[in-house]
């Protein structure tokens, strides 16, 4: 296999590999287009942001400074907005669910490395898809780490660490997150 049908595949891979390294050159040249427009001119970010992600719904509102490390496993839903600083490392796919409000300084990683200092000097890594639900909050500058699912009506409160997966309609916060409180779906009824 090459080290991008392992990294497809959710195997360990060298991220220094050229076709690895292709797409984070894409991603870069894509993320300095979108941060260069100004963010008065909606048409032109849309486009930018198109252009970038894998794909996006209606609406979808990128402020700069925004990084990732492909762009096109990027999947938002419609009415996404990403605030100031966002980065996705989307190494393996991240998809994202409708009405989702991502607070500014906010990381979401799919990707890991060994706790073997011999693998981290042969630039091993191993990606996690992450998946966010419809109607999510995530506070300002929280991460959310590789594998994690979040379902729909949920809370990160601002500076959380999702470590792990998190049911619909709660409130997690913390390092690790937990949950904190249950709330109610109010567009249920």
């Amino acid at each position: 296999m090459t080290e991008l049908e392992k990294l497809d595949a959710g195997l360990e891979y060298c991220f220094w590999d050229e076709e690895v390294n292709a797409r984070k050159l894409h991603a870069i040249s894509g993320c300095a287009k979108l941060n260069a427009i100004d963010p008065s001119d909606e048409a032109a970010q849309e486009k930018a942001v198109r252009e970038l992600f894998g794909s996006a719904g209606e609406y979808p509102t990128v402020l700069p400074v925004f990084n990732c490390d492909n762009g096109r496993n990027i999947h938002v839903g419609d009415n996404f907005l990403a605030n100031y600083n966002v980065t996705i490392l989307d190494i393996a796919p991240v998809n994202i669910g409708d009405h989702v409000m991502i607070g500014p300084g906010t990381l979401i990683t799919t990707v890991n490395h060994p706790l073997s200092p011999k693998k981290r000097r042969q630039h091993i890594g191993q990606a996690k898809p992450v998946t966010i639900g419809n109607d999510v909050w995530i506070g300002g500058n929280c991460t959310i780490l590789p594998g994690v699912t979040i379902g729909s009506n949920v809370v990160v409160a601002a500076g959380a660490v999702v470590t792990k997966d998190v049911q619909d309609n709660c409130v997690v916060g913390g390092v690790p997150a937990k949950v904190i409180k249950m709330i109610k779906n109010d567009l249920e009824q």
